[in-house]
């Protein structure tokens, strides 16, 4: 992992002339995130849907955790929110980090160790961690969810052209499990997930199909693209550095496309995790990431089908900082809000999304906006982010509601009425708006 946090996937410092090929479209994260063609139109019999319910595949909840004796909470209020090489045993760090919603560390620097897991138990947290004799065999073990893969073997590794062969990565699982099946196995891969121009993968740059074997090495997989730390290269740049850079720089919604990627490749069999941007981690100028741009990150992969999101949380230049992100106040309390908002709506987020649950139209063609559909309680949750910077109106139509109805604006203060289901909003740069109304 030392890797990781020195080249941070190759951003500023990868020197290797890796070749690319042409970059791949971004417009296949922009379809409605809840619907798709294999949807099990099966009716549910849970009370909270309604009859003609579609559903979107899904990896089973929070019970899918429930087949491992150790593995993370497997009931409905738990909703993972990470971050990632942070120190437990740095009591000030640590706790700001508790106190901002973050309930799970993963990577624990060169452990995990007594002391590491000693300090996570007294926050408490809970830690993903490496699997070595200390996890094995501490008595303090239980707060170890899950063992931590080799991050991103999918990209070049040890100064070489080549990431670590798929088969050497699912041999390395299959030895954790064999060492200890009461817990999953997590693997965090990189930005190839989302970009196939990704040139930190060497001779393996376009060739997404290496992640159907990759996405066999892990019960929880996760990946990572920071789009606002990317910058369009300069004219002189390879043209393999290019492709990449021109295709990602500042297009957030490549969150969502890695998120509708991986969840494919597992088949919708396993729980996908990803992990968003809070620093300016290379000290650019012109950096342009703000609170409300991660918030949108956040809820572009939630609304796509994620099940747990992390932070990226250091700072490498002009120096360095472990935990950057609590440096900063106005991304400490945008986190903040993002996160009690996430641990409010857990036990919505845990159910299973209805595919045909409304309908939306964008006033402005060039701003889609990306929608999930949610019933819980005798209520429906309608989630929305628009996918592109400008102003749009967004106009939905939830299905099968007759008369008036009351729309609350979660966490804006606000209600819109509703006639015969139909409503409309303003979104503007990046926008998040999450509704609730009753059931009909």
């Amino acid at each position: 992992m030392y890797w990781k946090m020195v080249l941070l996937m190759g951003f500023a410092f990868v020197s290797l002339q890796w070749g690319c090929g042409d970059s791949s479209s971004p417009s296949d994260a922009d379809s409605d995130a809840d619907t798709d063609s294999d949807a099990d139109t099966d009716p549910d019999t849970d009370a909270d849907y309604l009859p003609g319910d579609a559903f979107a595949p899904w990896e089973g909840g929070p019970d899918y955790y429930a087949q491992w004796d150790s593995g993370p909470p497997a009931y409905p209020s738990f909703f993972p929110i990470a971050v990632w090489l942070q120190t437990p045993e740095a009591a000030s760090t640590a706790g700001q980090y508790r106190d901002i919603g973050i309930n799970m560390h993963i990577g624990l620097w060169e452990g995990p160790t007594e002391d590491q897991l000693l300090a996570a138990a007294a926050l408490p947290t809970m830690v993903i961690a490496s699997q070595n004799e200390v996890g094995l065999t501490s008595d303090n073990a239980d707060i170890i969810k899950a063992w931590l893969q080799l991050d991103e073997p999918d990209n070049a590794q040890n100064g070489t052209e080549d990431p670590m062969p798929p088969a050497d990565v699912i041999a390395e699982y299959d030895a954790m499990v064999a060492a200890d099946d009461r817990r999953p196995v997590y693997l965090n891969l990189g930005q190839g997930v989302a970009a196939d121009t990704w040139y930190g993968r060497g001779n393996r740059t376009n060739h997404p199909e290496d992640y159907i074997e990759y996405v066999e090495a892990g019960d929880i997989l996760s990946f990572d693209i920071y789009p606002m730390n990317v910058f369009p290269a300069e004219d002189s740049a390879a043209d393999w550095k290019k492709a990449f850079h021109d295709e990602v720089a500042q297009h957030i919604w490549y969150v969502a496309k890695g998120v509708d990627r991986l969840r494919e490749w597992v088949n919708y069999e396993k729980p996908v995790w990803f992990w968003v941007e809070t620093t300016n981690f290379n000290g650019e100028e012109g950096f342009a990431l703000t609170p409300g741009i991660t918030r949108a990150e956040v809820w572009m992969g939630l609304i796509h089908g994620a099940r747990g999101v992390g932070y990226f949380c250091h700072v490498f230049e002009p120096s360095f900082i472990e935990a950057g992100l609590l440096a900063d106040e106005a991304m400490v309390e945008g986190v903040r809000a993002i996160n009690a908002q996430i641990t409010e709506l857990a036990a919505v987020l845990n159910t299973r999304s209805v595919s045909n649950g409304v309908t939306v139209t964008s006033s402005n063609a060039d701003v889609p906006i990306d929608t999930m559909v949610k019933r819980h309680a005798g209520v429906t949750y309608l989630f929305a982010v628009s996918m592109r910077a400008g102003a749009t109106t967004a106009s939905f139509a939830l299905r099968d509601f007759e008369g008036t109805a009351t729309v609350n604006v979660l966490g804006e203060d606000r209600i819109l009425s509703a006639t015969d289901g139909a409503f409309e909003d303003a979104f503007t740069d990046f926008s998040v708006h999450l509704y609730s109304v009753a059931n009909p």
